[in-house]
């Protein structure tokens, strides 16, 4: 009889045993454990990341990190990390924060726009996907990637079409290069190749002038009849006399980009720079910033009118005065000067 009582003592121990450590099982697959406040957290694994980098990472968002480590091996995720960015959302248990890191991916959206040089768009791209600055700049500057699309490294920026673009975000740098080729080949349909061609401009020339428009006009509906002036001076063998071109001149020889000039002089039109269109006839080598997808459609679907010249609007600020011949030009110059004389800006 006391033999039958210690049995059945046992007996009961060993269920009050299991069903404790079923309900710790329990919790520890399908209970709440996440300790951040916000709707989600953003969980960012790098390439070539180890199980103990995911942990530091998961550290601060979960209640308790013992379980979900027991969850994550037990599920055997420790020795099957995945690079990317992962979601995990308020509430999840250790069970779905792990398949959430296992499978779970999500790309983001990668913009840029108005870089003047490669180094400018290698800086903004990095900042928004894996890939770091040095790398990207590398992979945009290879000489066998652009002499295979027969690019020069002044034409480089051409490539890159400014615009809202899905990217994982352990993308490579030669994975956005790559991605970008394939954007560009389709910005580049056969309708804009077209009237490129009928303005007898190549792609990397037509984003070249469209830099120069860029720079002169932040006014989109303005663009059009900016172009139309510049492709009016280069039907006719003009120099395209772009003050944007001399700044950039400027820039490109002292190496001081941040440099903010708001008045060309004289002098500065003497500057011996391939970049100088007061001085040479060509297109700039390459573009000398990026432009907006309305600045390039703006040169591709130029106004067409009898206009030469324009200068600023100093009644209508952002706009410019447009005129077809020197004599008129030159009276709405002098009420330019007359203005930025008065607000002393000398440079």
């Amino acid at each position: 009889m006391y033999i039958k009582k210690i049995l059945v003592a046992v007996a009961l121990l060993g269920i009050i045993a299991l069903s404790i450590f079923s309900y710790y099982i329990y919790t520890s697959i399908f209970s709440a454990n996440t300790a951040f406040s916000e709707e989600q957290a953003v969980v960012l694994v790098p390439t070539g990341a180890d199980y103990q980098m995911v942990l530091d990472s998961i550290r601060p968002l979960v209640d308790d990190l013992e379980s979900f480590n027991i969850v994550a091996q037990k599920k055997a995720y420790d020795q099957n990390i995945r690079a990317g960015r992962f979601i995990l959302k308020k509430g999840m248990n250790n069970n779905e924060m792990v398949n959430t890191l296992r499978s779970r991916n999500i790309p983001l959206d990668v913009t840029f726009n108005n870089q003047e040089r490669l180094e400018d768009l290698a800086g903004r791209v990095a900042v928004q996907i894996e890939a770091d600055s040095a790398s990207l700049l590398k992979a945009m500057k290879e000489e066998k990637f652009l002499k295979e699309n027969k690019l020069s490294e002044a034409r480089a920026m051409a490539m890159y079409i400014p615009n809202k673009y899905e990217f994982f975000w352990n993308t490579s740098a030669e994975e956005f290069r790559e991605r970008m080729k394939k954007e560009y080949n389709r910005f580049w349909n056969e309708s804009r190749l077209k009237k490129a061609e009928s303005i007898g401009l190549s792609p990397e020339e037509v984003y070249t002038l469209a830099s120069i428009v860029q720079k002169e006009t932040a006014k989109v509906d303005e663009r059009p009849r900016v172009a139309g002036v510049y492709i009016n001076r280069y039907k006719n063998g003009w120099k395209l006399d772009a003050d944007p071109t001399v700044i950039y001149a400027i820039k490109e020889r002292t190496k001081k980009f941040d440099t903010i000039i708001k008045r060309v002089l004289y002098k500065d039109l003497k500057l011996d720079s391939p970049y100088n269109t007061y001085m040479y006839k060509e297109l700039p080598p390459g573009p000398i910033a990026m432009p907006d997808i309305s600045s390039i459609d703006a040169v591709l679907n130029y106004e067409d009118h009898d206009y030469f010249y324009f200068v600023a609007d100093v009644k209508n600020f952002g706009y410019h005065k447009f005129a077809k011949n020197l004599a008129q030009h030159n009276r709405n110059k002098q009420e330019y000067v007359r203005w930025i004389n008065e607000k002393g800006i000398k440079r």
